[in-house]
């Protein structure tokens, strides 16, 4: 079968032959081919990840070693407090900590995780960023680090209850490890580094592999009855239930961690009167921010109908007249919930739990309520 024009220019993960032996519907994604889902379709996809454990391919994100050239894992994490909000030097070996880049206007450049190694710290970034985020490493920190993009490694993310005991049988230390312990470990005999972490709100594990192991650890992985392939629809509707931040759509270079509703990822050390405030770009305002609240913030929403409400849905005070207060930036069906669930930004005003919104669906307001989130409560292990 011929490949479409769009289809010639997009990068293929180290697993794309094994997503296309497994009967995956392949779409681009991140300028990568990438599995939308496999034969058992969305719906069963999360709904297996939910009960049993789940296997996607992540390969499409950035994994970066910042390599102090002191040789002191604590310069590296010094230096890069320089570009994000959060407090890094404290992260210990072993461990891994949420963060986001920010700009000079107090906007997200983009979120990751950053893992002390011991000796370097382990980034992982979105792959629509990663490009920009090694420049812009590259760019700040290269008298003092070591920038090694590790372009050579696969990433796949194990999630479910039974995720860890599928990992156990092939990784000894894996039911050791509690919720953001991160490190090297080897699996079904390949070095592998291994974080107890994941974007679906379930207990798991995400596994950088060498690319050249990537299909041999995967088919083993997938083994076990227990564990299914999943693809880009289940992982989104996942994460929306567990209320997780899609970089680009929730968060983006003009929204700030405090409206983002992401202060419990900017540590007290950080915040005006900590120990290292500020020092890293924008932050005037996000600490004016904290210190002064902001005008709009990120909420949960759940519609009263059964109909979906998608991004870019127009939110309003009230059913009839008026101007729009806000809109939703992501939105979907959840299937754990039989119901829909959606999050947007909408004026402090409104964002008190209960608060009675309508979002704008083909020219009808629908009613919505401010919801806690999660939507699905987490299982991480503490």
């Amino acid at each position: 079968m011929p490949v479409p024009d769009d289809q010639k220019s997009l990068r293929h993960t180290p697993l794309h032959a094994l997503h296309v032996s497994l009967g995956g519907k392949m779409v681009p994604f991140a300028g990568y081919d990438m599995p939308v889902q496999y034969p058992a379709g969305v719906l069963k996809e999360h709904l297996h990840t939910r009960a049993a454990a789940g296997l996607f391919d992540v390969s499409h994100m950035g994994q970066l070693a910042l390599r102090p050239k002191s040789g002191k894992v604590e310069d590296a994490a010094r230096a890069l407090e320089r570009l994000v909000p959060q407090d890094i030097v404290a992260i210990a070996p072993g461990r891994q900590r949420y963060a986001q880049f920010t700009n000079a206007k107090g906007g997200i450049l983009d979120d990751l995780m950053v893992a002390n190694f011991g000796d370097h710290l382990f980034l992982v970034v979105n792959a629509a960023c990663k490009e920009a985020d090694e420049a812009h490493l590259r760019a700040h920190l290269a008298d003092d680090c070591v920038i090694d993009s590790l372009a050579d490694r696969a990433l796949i993310a194990l999630q479910g209850p039974k995720a860890e005991a599928a990992l156990a049988t092939l990784c000894a230390g894996a039911s050791s490890m509690t919720f953001m312990d991160a490190g090297p470990q080897e699996v079904a005999g390949i070095k592998c580094f291994v974080s107890r972490s994941g974007y679906t709100g379930e207990d798991g594990f995400e596994i950088s592999v060498p690319a050249a192991d990537a299909e041999r650890l995967a088919r083993t992985l997938l083994d076990n009855p227990d564990v299914l392939p999943i693809g880009l629809g289940a992982r989104d509707s996942l994460r929306l239930e567990a209320g997780l931040c899609l970089y680009g759509h929730d968060i983006d270079t003009a929204t700030t961690p405090v409206e983002a509703a992401l202060e419990w990822s900017v540590q007290k050390s950080r915040r005006s009167g900590g120990a290292r405030a500020g020092g890293f770009p924008g932050a005037e305002k996000i600490l004016a921010h904290f210190d002064q609240g902001a005008s709009r913030r990120r909420v949960g929403l759940r519609a009263e109908g059964r109909a979906p409400v998608r991004e870019g849905a127009l939110l309003f005070a009230g059913q009839a007249a008026g101007e729009p207060i806000g809109k939703v930036t992501s939105g979907g069906f959840g299937p754990s919930l039989n119901a829909p669930v959606a999050m947007g930004y909408v004026p402090v005003s409104l964002s008190a739990l209960g608060a009675k919104l309508f979002a704008e669906v083909r020219g009808q307001r629908l009613a919505m309520q401010v919801s806690a989130m999660p939507f699905v409560k987490n299982t991480y292990k503490r």
